[in-house]
């Protein structure tokens, strides 16, 4: 099982959201997913029309006259969705429990006996970083920080990494923190701007789903809807869709990008020789793998991802650029593959070719036929 937490000090953006619509696109992918949502403001039950009558108060609480179990207040959204509401009272715990201790390890206790029941837990955390945030980050495996394309969402950040620091030196248990990109407005120059500074600051951490500015993420949530049961066509759909496809991407392992074994000429070779092999080799790479390319100068980053890779993005299916075009070379066996490039986060067709066909998310994948490599 593994537990995520949602989290940023910074209020507005798009923590509940991507809770939320993270654990339906994880759960239209097959997993089982529980969704805590750890903040007092109870957005996320709110935003899902779900009952808090009982909640987390009632599980981790001492003086609650409704004393329950985890299990008794869970509620089930939809097929592999269920949800741990919560509501105002969540927030009376960080005085009632000050001077408890082990006060820390509370959500960790209550989440131990779901370990069989989930394939992912999902916390929703409150925008501050006190006692129910430390019982989050103490309880994950990783937390995802969502960033808007603004210098106070990155200072979130940074404070929230101190925590995770401190949760790792004096709770001896490391959290793995990943960044996403929210709310981005490509039609704004100071986005691009923004972007380019975060990635430089989290090189490491930054995940390679973006999250655009969507009115239908808004309006699912006026609804008491994840985005893809709203309207499974817009923008914000496919973007969470894709964000559940990284995660679980990466928690199978990234793939490793294919490389040429370079055979070491032997000695007595002559340099004629040697330039014979090398030759050789190179002609074999092109014969046995299948090259994409992509004319898009003004691009930061650029994947190709289809049916040949389960439509995962990860460091195999990474282009390089060279003169404004972007190249990927993979090694494909023969039979026809559905595919998209993803340039800064926005999926698209192949514009140089024709042939494509309906995908279900109201646009078109590019087919490719692969014909038999020469022996």
């Amino acid at each position: 099982m593994k537990i995520i937490s949602i989290a940023n000090q910074k209020g507005g953006c798009g923590k509940t959201t991507t809770s939320i619509n993270l654990v339906s696109t994880l759960a239209m992918n097959g997993k089982k997913t529980l969704l805590i949502d750890l903040d007092p403001q109870a957005h996320a039950t709110l935003g899902l029309n779900r009952d808090d009558k009982y909640s987390l108060y009632n599980v981790i609480s001492r003086i609650t006259p409704r004393k329950l179990a985890l299990k008794d207040i869970i509620q089930t959204v939809d097929t592999n969705f269920d949800i741990a509401p919560s509501n105002v009272l969540l927030g009376t715990l960080e005085q009632e429990l000050a001077d408890e201790i082990g006060r820390e390890m509370k959500l960790v206790d209550i989440i131990t006996g779901l370990k069989e029941a989930y394939d992912y837990v999902i916390i929703d955390c409150p925008p501050s970083l006190g006692f129910l945030t430390v019982n989050a980050l103490r309880a994950s495996h990783e937390v995802i920080i969502p960033v808007e394309t603004s210098r106070f969402s990155v200072q979130g950040v940074e404070h929230l990494m101190d925590i995770v620091n401190l949760i790792r030196d004096r709770l001896n248990h490391p959290v793995v923190a990943r960044v996403l990109i929210t709310m981005f407005d490509s039609r704004l120059r100071h986005s691009f701007s923004m972007l380019d500074k975060i990635k430089a600051q989290f090189a490491d951490m930054i995940l390679g789903t973006i999250v655009h500015t969507n009115v239908k993420l808004k309006e699912s949530a006026v609804e008491g809807k994840p985005v893809i049961a709203y309207d499974k066509y817009c923008r914000g759909a496919k973007d969470y869709f894709t964000l559940a496809k990284e995660l679980i991407a990466l928690e199978s392992g990234i793939r490793q990008p294919v490389s040429v074994v370079e055979l070491p000429a032997p000695a007595e070779f002559s340099p004629r020789m040697k330039e014979l092999v090398a030759q050789g080799m190179a002609e074999m790479q092109a014969i046995m793998t299948t090259t994409f390319r992509l004319e898009a100068p003004e691009a930061g980053s650029v994947y190709v991802s289809g049916s040949f890779n389960e439509w995962a993005i990860d460091e195999s299916c990474r282009m390089t650029r060279k003169d404004g075009v972007w190249v990927a070379r993979l090694p494909l066996e023969q039979g026809q593959y559905r595919y998209q490039f993803v340039v800064d986060g926005r999926w698209q067709p192949d514009p140089a070719h024709d042939r494509r066909e309906p995908n279900g998310f109201g646009d078109m994948n590019s087919l490719i036929e692969v014909a038999a490599h020469a022996a």
